[in-house]
């Protein structure tokens, strides 16, 4: 099994600290605001990666953190009039509705930097006592960059380079303006904890350090995170873990891509900002899932509404292929002949490959449409052709429904109307092909059309589905 390692630049063979186990740390969020795209697009790619290494028996200890305390935290519960406490509490259970809505599993372990403020301490310590951080006279902690012979590998950046045109805090209270706060003195009325440099709180890079060592020990397999994270943030907690415990930090590193809004950089400066719950409100939660899951995890996504109409189109024909033969879950398998087993290989051979979510939904797609051929035929592989298709689907926490509540549903103007009246009219329309008034079918055809419902007739009938719209 392949990985691409940031930190090396190529794909690298999983080789587990512990085999059959695998250890993995990614930066969760910030929580003073609703999540966005672009949180969705992390949290939904180490999500498959994580189902992906279940689903080929290892044992993974999934930890994703909380940053609690902030200066963004601390600016927005002032501007809204909140305490802290009251600020993150909301956002967290927003995140956790809006991970449950993408079908995101929860992490195994979700440490909250405000429970690890002991931890942090000490090794804010550690690195004093090694020469790597010095206290200020302001009461802020700093960390000397230059002392950590390996900055900036992640990056493949040069000390020098960073420090001509880099953007860096300007403090005169710093031995160097490329070192950075581990420890910030508390202002007044400010939220703060007791240190040996007196009350204050942590720095946002020393947080991650501390909790994924605390978590999972000094060295484990994947620190995973999102594309704005490999500089500073990323680099810094490879010099402080490094620097503290004198070992490897974490042996892979995997980064999302970024996301794009019809090409653009997402920025709320440029109105095109979305949160999660924002693109829920109008879509399908799948669809978006399915979205974020079509494009390699390490390439950028662009999200339209162009491109969420094809994800509509794509997952109807997996869910198309399904209906009639899967029903709450489960197969009519009675007397089926299993598969041989070809596309589950194909699958887990390009999942492999630095988990090749294209191509793995390429190989569902030619099994749908084996599926299909199989239905048509009314061949007795149809059950276990269906099973294979659904269970490859749950490994990307695809294909979750019944074909009926998705196929039927997941459009807002579509769940108005009443199931039986669809049927109703989808009647009364055969009652007028019969009698030849075509005029009137045709009405009827556009009237749901208008409606968002698709007509689809066949030799077996016609049926409805819920109409691919950009709305």
């Amino acid at each position: 099994m392949q990985i691409y390692n940031t930190l090396t630049r190529r794909k690298e063979p999983l080789a587990p600290r512990v085999p059959g186990n695998v250890s993995m740390y990614v930066c969760g969020m910030t929580v003073y605001d609703y999540c966005h795209l672009g949180h969705a697009r992390v949290m939904v790619a180490f999500d498959v990666i994580s189902r992906y290494l279940r689903a080929r028996g290892f044992d993974v200890t999934y930890v994703r953190n909380i940053t609690d305390i902030d200066d963004k935290i601390l600016k927005r519960a002032a501007d809204n009039g909140e305490t802290i406490g009251a600020l993150t509490e909301r956002m967290i259970a927003a995140m956790h509705e809006d991970e449950a809505r993408l079908g995101v599993l929860p992490p195994d372990q979700e440490p909250r930097a405000t429970g690890h403020i002991d931890e942090i301490v000490a090794m804010i310590e550690t690195l004093i006592a090694k020469g790597y951080a010095y206290a200020a006279d302001n009461g802020d902690v700093y960390y000397r960059v230059r002392e950590f012979a390996g900055y900036g590998k992640l990056n493949n950046r040069k000390l020098d380079d960073m420090r001509s045109g880099a953007r860096v805090d300007v403090d005169t209270h710093k031995e160097d303006p490329l070192d950075f706060v581990l420890w910030k003195a508390a202002k007044p009325d400010e939220a703060h904890w007791p240190s040996p440099w007196g009350k204050g709180r942590p720095g946002w890079h020393i947080e991650c350090s501390a909790m994924s060592t605390c978590c999972l020990g000094n060295t484990f397999d994947i620190h995973g995170g999102g594309p704005d994270l490999t500089f500073p943030h990323h680099e810094n907690e490879i010099a402080q873990s490094e620097a503290a415990t004198g070992q490897t930090y974490a042996n892979a590193w995997m980064h999302a891509g970024a996301v794009r809004v019809d090409q653009e950089k997402m920025s709320k400066s440029l109105g095109n900002f979305f949160t999660i719950r924002d693109v829920l409100s109008e879509h399908d939660p799948e669809v978006v899932r399915y979205l974020l899951v079509a494009s390699h995890y390490r390439s950028p996504i662009n999200y339209s509404a162009d491109s969420l109409v094809d994800a509509r189109k794509s997952l109807t024909r997996l869910y198309t292929a399904l209906e009639g033969v899967i029903a709450d879950g489960d197969a009519a398998t009675a007397d089926a002949e299993p598969t041989d087993g070809a596309y589950h290989e194909r699958f887990t051979a390009v999942m492999d490959d630095d988990f090749n979510t294209p191509e793995a939904l390429s190989v569902m797609f030619d099994l749908a449409r084996e599926l299909n051929r199989a239905k048509a035929e009314k061949s007795p592989r149809v059950g276990a052709l269906a099973l294979e298709l659904k269970g490859l689907g749950e490994t990307l926490g695809l294909l979750t429904q019944s074909p009926q509540a998705f196929l039927h549903g997941g459009n807002t103007s579509a769940q108005a109307l009443d199931d039986a009246y669809i049927e109703a009219q989808i009647a009364k329309r055969a009652d007028a092909k019969a009698n030849k008034d075509f005029a009137l079918a045709d009405s009827i055809r556009d009237e749901l059309a208008a409606q968002g419902i698709e007509l689809k007739d066949s030799r077996e009938g016609t049926r409805w589905v819920v109409q691919s719209t950009s709305a």
